[in-house]
């Protein structure tokens, strides 16, 4: 039931969306709330880790590098490319940029095991992205959108670290130390992240509701062609390098599936609220277009027999 819940993902974000585009009163008073409940949500996802996670560079060390390499280059590059070809102003611009910039998001590990892929890789590149993102995120925001807007990046910097590093770590140790706690929480933690992010994603549509109607389209258009160039070289790469199918399936949703809810929090935190249009919107479309990929695999792979994908744990 949860998960038939949690997969629905889209719907909810659409759905409550809705509902804060029409009442944005009901949701503008959480606007200091945000970057709270991503802490949240960063603690679930170190609550499914293990040490363990960030040790497996060694078994699927070509696979990590090349996925790595994909997420801190292509995304980002591929945001200011896009931003600057649509004319988007500096605002609009950075929130692309900074969606480009962050870790791959958590939703990749559950479609990864949809479409069959290297649940196990996908685990590890997600955690392993998450900890480079710390320091690579402001980085790169500094760098390719520092000249068009005062990026304060030692400040993203110090920030990821209470909002990323601090409550993944402390997930991680609670993991091990109470397992047998942590274990029981594992069914609803997906529920737990999900809400949050539909939650936030909400606050930040009833912040734009004025302008979305401008601005709304031209970024959607944007995020679809954000998404899509992030998943097919993600995929195509890894197929040129001679990686197998699930490899190559892995690393495309690892590239292509952003964790855009952070890109929301530090757009709100550091920017303006129309800084966070682009991972508003990200949030939803990466869900939609990741499933539907995932759901034409799954049919390929088993037209195809493929052997079946590990077991999706979050333990």
């Amino acid at each position: 039931m949860i998960r038939t819940i949690t997969q629905l993902f889209p719907l909810w974000a659409v759905l409550l969306s809705l509902f804060a585009y029409f009442s944005p009163s009901t949701f503008v008073d959480l606007k200091s709330e945000i970057v709270p409940l991503l802490t949240v949500v960063m603690l679930t996802m170190g609550l499914t880790l293990r040490p363990s996670d960030f040790l497996n560079v060694v078994s699927n060390k070509k696979a990590i590098v090349v996925g790595l390499v994909l997420q801190f280059s292509v995304m980002p590059l591929a945001a200011i490319a896009i931003s600057l070809i649509l004319g988007f102003d500096p605002m609009l611009t950075v929130g692309m940029v900074l969606v480009g910039s962050v870790a791959g998001g958590t939703a990749s590990n559950v479609i990864c095991y949809l479409a069959k892929g290297d649940v196990a890789l996908s685990i590890t590149m997600t955690s392993i992205s998450t900890l480079f993102g710390v320091l690579l995120t402001p980085l790169l925001v500094e760098v390719l959108a520092g000249q068009s807007v005062e990026v304060p990046a030692l400040s993203m910097l110090l920030s990821l670290v209470k909002i990323v590093l601090v409550p993944v770590v402390v997930g991680v140790l609670m993991n091990v130390f109470f397992h047998r706690f942590t274990k029981r929480l594992e069914s609803i933690l997906p529920l737990v992240s999900m809400s949050v992010i539909v939650l936030i994603i909400a606050v930040i549509i009833a912040l734009n509701a004025e302008q979305l109607i401008q601005i709304g389209p031209i970024v959607a258009l944007a995020v679809i062609l954000h998404n899509s160039i992030g998943l097919a070289s993600g995929y195509w790469i890894c197929r040129a390098f001679g990686f197998q199918e699930r490899t190559s399936r892995t690393v495309a949703f690892e590239v292509g599936l952003q964790n855009s809810g952070l890109a929301a929090a530090l757009a709100m935190k550091f920017f303006t609220p129309s800084a966070a249009v682009a991972s508003t919107i990200f949030s939803i479309w990466h869900n939609l277009s990741g499933s539907l990929l995932a759901s034409y695999w799954a049919k390929r792979s088993s037209a195809e027999k493929l052997p079946e994908p590990d077991a999706l744990r979050i333990d």
